[in-house]
């Protein structure tokens, strides 16, 4: 049950952010700080934050969860905008259960196309033929996109193993109530081979389509976030 909890807490953390980059759009990335809610199965809650700072066309994007003292998870990375295209430079993602736990590194090589990666102190280096990102430089393309007009549909996500098509629908502008308000918002679902599973993601163009709502349905097992505050 632990290795579970741990599987879909770091699940959370990513499936805010679980689509993936192409090209950028010209609207300048706005950085912002978030804290959300979420509920695992109806029986652990927990809070979960989302930062983005900018030091010139540096960027820094870190993700925090925990569920009490049991678990925690996290998710930073670092990518450039050089001229309107995000390079991204590296990835974190790491979990703990009780002390022990587990890192993944993303390592981009944008001029020789290649991806390093290292999970258990493996190095594994992954061809890149086409512009591939990490899930947390995908979700602020996802939003780029959205705001100039360029929703694509499929976007490649790079993961330790693999680099990988994954498709997107969007649905019609509706409105939503979270902890930090009402808000218009476009619902962006993941589109899965399985149909007993969900991603679907609420992004409100108010601020900056920030996702301010996210469900994921895994057999069954549901997980939901929500926006409790933004600054």
């Amino acid at each position: 049950m632990k290795n579970s909890l741990v599987k879909k807490l770091v699940g959370s953390i990513s499936l805010v952010s679980a689509m993936a980059i192409t090209s950028i759009a010209n609207a300048a990335v706005a950085p912002f700080n978030a804290t959300y809610n979420f509920n695992i199965e109806g029986k652990y809650n927990g809070t979960a934050s989302r930062v983005l700072t900018q030091t010139g066309n540096q960027y820094f994007y870190n993700v925090n969860a925990s569920v009490g003292k049991l678990a925690s998870a996290k998710q930073t990375a670092n990518f450039v905008n050089a001229n309107g295209a995000i390079l991204p430079v590296s990835a974190l993602t790491q979990y703990k259960i009780l002390g022990a736990g587990r890192t993944t590194t993303l390592n981009f090589n944008n001029a020789k196309k290649q991806l390093v990666t290292n999970y258990k102190g493996q190095n594994k280096v992954i061809a890149l033929p086409q512009p591939a990102y990490d899930d947390l430089s995908l979700e602020i393309q996802i939003r780029e996109d959205l705001k100039a007009g360029k929703f694509r549909g499929n976007y490649y996500m790079a993961d330790r193993n693999t680099v990988e098509a994954v498709p997107f629908k969007k649905s019609a502008m509706t409105r939503i109530t979270v902890p930090a308000g009402t808000f218009d918002v476009v619902r962006i679902d993941r589109v899965h081979d399985d149909k007993d599973r969900q991603t679907s993601f609420w992004l409100a163009p108010k601020l900056d389509y920030l996702p301010v709502k996210v469900v994921q349905n895994n057999d069954g097992k549901k997980m939901e976030m929500n926006l409790a505050r933004v600054n």
